[in-house]
């Protein structure tokens, strides 16, 4: 069995914590190494004066933890400039919110660069390569020109935008030429490949073949929807015995007969927070029964407190939620409950358990495994009803779900209400289809799937 090398960003810490405390990417990719063997290789998470060499490796078993440090200048040009002020946001469909600057793409090329030449004297010739995210739509590339021939796959956890939104950024080109230096791209959903074989087509000229493969820049490839899952057996279990844990207890005694809607994410402005609370409002304005009998916990874990934009928006989501608290609340009652700190993802589940509606919409979000997870928390006996994003690809699969569209608040508002008065047995029905759909489909299958196509593909010069 070839040897597996990981790429991405960040690295998982080298000792793992309790069962559970992984999202479910860190232990796929783990569990994949220990069975092949290989490297895990990425950014150390520190930002020095210098740059002072060589990876950092640790040896754990049969993989090798390798991680390189960054300056200053590459970690605000790359990461806060190119990475998550340019291509976050553009692929998110926010072009309002995406900077385009040749000193940021510079630094996104060099850091990529960096990568590469670091990491090319590690790699062995039967060596397979799986590299992940927007971070490094550009190493293959660099390694295919230093002459490693190994093959090499993609797959990008966040959405592909449509060729009209993806001709707004500059280098465009220079991206998708780099990309088809991969040997297999794998994208969360077939609309996501739709629009990168749009832009095949339309814009570079290629050509796709009946199996998927791709012919373009002179070179062949294959791309192809891999939806990303969850460990749904190990979630579902951490659920139950959390269900007895004191912050359950807790949460449970502080809302007393009343029903619990809940949302998590990170504090971003793809996750359509401020429409979620103002949907949450309009509940409570169109159906005031509910007043005193709802609570709405938001948490939002912090999260790139060093970009502006995500500072603003966290500005305008305490004045929207405490707008809200302000118009309804009562004595012995607040509405919502918005709390900007992390949880365990142990203690997460016992809340997703406890919970009427689970809501998870974003304005557009690769596959958002929070949705997932609030599914497999759920009591078979008592199952929450999951409001879901139409923009999310998680909704692709969960056809349980209450579909929406985030953009229309009052649309929101009235799904909100129909899963607060669900019937036990449509709750049933819904989320054992559900349930069903994310077993058969968990993160092992998708770690698999991937890995095999990969190893049975082939270039062709």
């Amino acid at each position: 069995m070839s040897r597996l090398v990981v790429v991405s960003n960040r690295v998982a810490a080298v000792k793992q914590s309790r069962p559970g405390a992984e999202g479910g990417l860190a232990v796929a990719v783990r569990a994949a190494l220990r069975a092949r063997g290989g490297i895990w290789f990425g950014w150390s998470g520190k930002v020095l004066e210098r740059d002072y060499g060589q990876p950092t490796l640790t040896q754990a078993g049969k993989i090798t933890y390798a991680t390189i440090d960054m300056t200053q200048r590459d970690y605000d040009e790359y990461y806060v400039g190119f990475a998550n002020s340019t291509l976050w946001p553009l692929f998110h469909y926010r072009l309002d919110l995406a900077e385009f600057a040749q000193r940021t793409w510079a630094g996104y090329q060099r850091v990529n660069t960096l990568f590469a030449h670091r990491l090319q004297p590690m790699l062995e010739d039967t060596d397979v390569v799986w590299v992940h995210d927007y971070h490094f739509l550009l190493l293959a590339e660099i390694l295919r020109s230093a002459g490693c021939k190994q093959k090499m796959g993609f797959f990008l956890h966040i959405p592909w935008p449509s060729l009209e939104v993806l001709l707004a950024l500059p280098q465009h080109r220079e991206i998708v030429k780099a990309l088809c230096a991969y040997d297999l791209l794998g994208f969360q959903t077939v609309d996501h490949l739709h629009c990168f074989q749009d832009y095949i087509r339309r814009e570079a000229g290629g050509e796709i073949g009946d199996d998927g493969t791709i012919k373009v820049f002179g070179r062949a490839l294959k791309a192809q929807a891999f939806p990303i899952g969850i460990d749904t057996e190990m979630f579902a279990q951490m659920a139950v015995e959390s269900e007895d844990s004191k912050q359950v207890h807790r949460l449970l005694e502080s809302l007393g007969k009343r029903d619990l809607m809940i949302g998590v994410d990170r504090l971003d402005y793809s996750k359509g927070l401020i429409k979620r609370v103002e949907a949450f409002e309009h509940l409570l304005a169109a159906y005031p029964d509910n007043r005193g009998k709802v609570v709405f916990l938001q948490i939002n874990p912090p999260s790139r407190s060093d970009v502006a934009d995500y500072i603003d928006m966290k500005r305008e989501l305490e004045a929207t939620a405490g707008h809200v608290n302000g118009t309804f609340a009562e004595y012995d009652w607040m509405p919502i409950r918005y709390l900007n700190k992390s949880f365990s993802r142990r203690v997460l589940s016992g809340f997703f358990r406890v919970s009427r509606v689970g809501l998870v919409t974003p304005l557009r979000d690769g596959m958002n495994l929070v949705a997932k997870e609030f599914v497999a928390a759920q009591s078979e006996k008592d199952p929450g009803v999951l409001v879901l994003s139409r923009f999310a690809g998680a909704a692709r699969e969960l056809d349980g779900a209450l579909i929406v569209n985030p953009y229309d608040v009052e649309g929101v508002a009235e799904r909100m209400q129909e899963a607060l008065t669900m019937p036990l047995g449509a709750r049933q029905e819904r989320w054992r289809s559900m349930y069903k759909s994310i077993a058969e489909n968990d993160v092992t299958a998708w770690r698999e799937n991937f890995l095999q196509t990969l190893q049975k593909s082939g270039r062709t010069r």
